[in-house]
């Protein structure tokens, strides 16, 4: 009977083995290095098994005919063979490394980039709007970086020894062209746009992709939100003013919208400053982004519209009765954009902005009335094989009209300019590797004001060093057009250049980063004048010329002690330039050598608090004493400041926030004044350019309703 059995089993046995067929083969990497654990499987069934330690494989199948064998393994490009099942006996599989892995290389030269999931992020969004002196300001946030220099009575971003102008803004890859608020001599401007509305942002001090044009410094590129988690309505009771915002959401598309009105009127009352308020800072905004999903698409809308005013009399040693300026200015943007993916190789993006922005300043009995229109539109078109080569490619055009009306007491003249710049640009990425990336890009542009076509290449490397650390290298070209306060008056001038060079290492491990840049740029072609400022009856060349060096060193660690997060920066900067009305080279006055920032959030559980602490410090800034020879012969004294911000959570849903600048009421000054002519004993006499009041408060009271009881305002403050 036993042996009955044993019989029956073989039988049945030998039937179903001769109705199989064998899988086997070995996998390997491109170096011929053999994969463990890889996953081996045919679609669409559950018969499958991994590699060995040999990277070897074997398993058995009663499928016939031809089937689909699935080789897959993280970090790596999955491999699909389609063959006989009889085909499939002793394969020789190579997998080639994804490098959009998480550990893959990255370029990381000159970007700092602030979004959930980017891979360079040094700063998120909530760091942005958390940090001590901020003031909810990305502009200000991204001061405390290294590559920026502190120019107090400024407030936009200067990169690596650049004007203000060399640094341009993008909402959505499309150009801003009046980022900033309006504001008086001597008082910080801040960006027009509430950071609640954008996912990430990324901050380049140079060497950054083909794709931007028109600025010689620094870009800072700002992405909204694509799809808001949930409705949510928001109310903010501020010591400067009142906000509201709203969130809707519907099947496919949503739309958020924001309004604010700040009156520094209250707040004067109660701290008065050194200048003489006529009226008071005033000002209503408000902006809105549309969202619609479309198949295989994502179409955004977005309008922000601002309205300021005021009138302020500022003491001034060549006025005894005071300097007046009145303001009364207005400003709309609306951009539009379309991102739509074509297939898994190719994607493309459509955009668009226009600018309308309307300035009326009185500056004592002189008038100044200046409009400006402008609008940027890009066509671009993205295509991949695979995860190792990338190709971006596309055209944009640049609009820019300029007028401007200045009306004295006895008569009045009109100027401005109208401009047009037609561009093109391709990038290639070669992704060799896990470990090395190269990207190689050009760009041309024709200005129509100078006649002329710009070349400009761009190349960045990165190098990835053991499993933390990488080395990247980038240069490239850059053109850009004079500033406006110039071709207002002259159009027969070509556009500025620079020459970069940048050397970044960067350690990133969990909770902890490190980067270390040293950087060189080359100025050329610079507008010089001879005159003080730029006139009617100047002198126009493209003579000028200049350099920055400098080393740039950034540290930041969430790990190492509980609750506490923390960044160090520090920039050192050597730069000099013969542009304007100077007589030689020299270093500008919007330039310290030096920079340093101390960042700190502590969140206190028992209190529900975050406390913050920025210190910022920033060597003397050069200017020129009449009373002895030479230009820009001395220097201020050093820049320090110590600002401090509470956040405490009354409910999950309900924070009160304070704030105070200038803890410490160090007494900064900025620059002097000096009299137009000297004193009975020959000396021209000088005030001191100081802010208008050594500190700074800010109370808020934010309260947001939503159904998800997590959501508040914290990530605005």
């Amino acid at each position: 009977m036993k042996q009955l059995q044993l019989f029956t089993f073989a039988f049945l046995f030998s039937l179903f083995a001769f109705g199989q067929t064998k899988i086997s083969g070995k996998v390997t990497d491109s170096h011929q290095q053999p994969l463990a654990f890889v996953s081996i499987f045919l679609k669409g069934t559950y018969e499958g098994t991994t590699t060995d330690v040999n990277g070897e494989f074997e398993f058995v199948t009663q499928k016939k005919g031809k089937q689909i064998l699935v080789v897959s393994n993280l970090g790596f490009d999955s491999k699909e063979l389609q063959k006989k099942v009889s085909e499939l006996q002793n394969l020789q599989v190579v997998l080639k490394e994804n490098v959009n892995s998480l550990n893959a290389v990255v370029l990381s030269a000159g970007t700092f980039s602030a979004g959930e999931k980017s891979k360079t992020t040094t700063l998120k969004p909530l760091d942005i709007v958390t940090t001590a002196g901020s003031l909810a300001d990305p502009i200000a946030a991204f001061q405390t970086m290294p590559g920026t220099s502190t120019v107090a009575e400024d407030g936009r971003l200067f990169v690596r020894g650049g004007r203000a102008e060399e640094t341009q803004i993008f909402i959505d890859g499309i150009r801003v062209f009046t980022p900033y608020v309006a504001t008086t001599n001597n008082a910080p401007t801040r960006g027009r746009y509430s950071p609640f509305l954008f996912k990430g942002i990324s901050f380049s001090t140079g060497g950054y992709s083909a794709e931007y044009g028109q600025a010689l410094s620094g870009i800072l590129l700002m992405n909204t939100i694509d799809e808001p988690e949930n409705e949510r309505t928001d109310i903010s009771v501020m010591s400067l003013g009142v906000g509201l915002g709203n969130t809707q959401v519907w099947d496919g598309s949503s739309l958020t919208v924001n309004t604010s009105y700040i009156n520094l009127g209250p707040y004067t009352e109660l701290y008065t400053d050194s200048n003489q308020w006529n009226k008071p800072y005033e000002a209503f905004a408000g902006e809105s982004v549309y969202r619609k999903k479309v198949t295989k698409g994502l179409f955004k809308f977005y309008a922000a519209f601002d309205a300021a005013r005021f009138d302020i009399t500022q003491t001034h040693i060549n006025y005894p009765d005071g300097l007046n300026f009145k303001t009364d200015a207005t400003n709309a943007y609306a951009n539009s954009s379309y991102r739509h993916k074509i297939n898994k190789n190719w994607s493309t993006f459509y955009g668009i902005s226009y600018t309308l922005a309307n300035t009326k300043s009185f500056i004592n009995s002189d008038k100044i009335d200046n409009t400006q229109q402008a609008v940027h539109a890009k066509v671009k078109a993205n295509y991949k094989v695979g995860s190792f080569y990338k190709l971006n490619f596309g055209i944009e055009s640049f609009l820019q009209k300029f007028d401007e009306i200045f009306i004295t007491p006895i008569q009045s003249y009109s100027y401005g300019f109208n401009n047009r710049i037609f561009a093109s640009y391709q990038e290639s990425s070669f992704l060799f590797s896990k470990k090395f990336i190269a990207q190689l890009g050009n760009r041309f542009s024709w200005n129509n004001l100078s006649h002329s076509l710009q070349t400009d290449y761009r190349l960045s490397l990165a190098y990835k060093l053991g499993n933390k650390g990488q080395l990247s290298l980038a240069t490239g070209t850059f053109h850009q057009n004079p500033e406006k306060e110039v071709l207002k008056f002259t159009q027969n001038i070509h556009s500025e250049s620079s020459e970069q060079y940048i050397v970044n290492y960067q350690r990133n491990q969990k909770g902890m980063l490190f980067r270390v840049e040293g950087f060189y740029k080359k100025y050329k072609d610079l507008i010089k004048y001879n005159t003080v400022t730029p006139q009617f009856t100047s002198q126009y060349n493209n003579k000028g010329k200049g350099f920055a060096r400098g080393v740039d060193v950034f540290w930041r660690d969430n790990k190492g002690i509980k609750n506490l997060d923390y960044w160090l920066s520090y920039s050192f900067l050597d730069t000099q330039r013969d542009f304007k009305n100077y007589s030689g080279s020299f270093q500008p006055s919007f330039v310290n050598k030096h920079n340093a920032s101390v960042v700190t959030k502590y969140w206190m559980e028992n209190w529900k608090s975050q406390l913050g602490l920025t210190y910022r410090f920033a060597s003397g800034r050069t200017y020129t004493n009449p009373n002895i020879s030479g230009f820009l012969n001395e220097k201020t004294k050093a820049f320090q400041t110590l600002d401090f911000n509470w956040a405490y959570l009354i409910s999950p849903q309900k924070i009160l926030f304070f704030s105070a600048s200038n803890l410490l009421g160090t007494k900064n000054i900025n620059g002097y004044q000096y009299a137009n002519t000297p004193n009975a004993k020959g000396i021209f006499q000088r005030e001191a350019i100081r802010p208008s009041a050594d500190r700074f408060f800010f109370v808020g009271f934010f309260w947001t309703l939503s159904k998800k009881e997590t959501d508040n305002q914290l990530n605005q403050l």
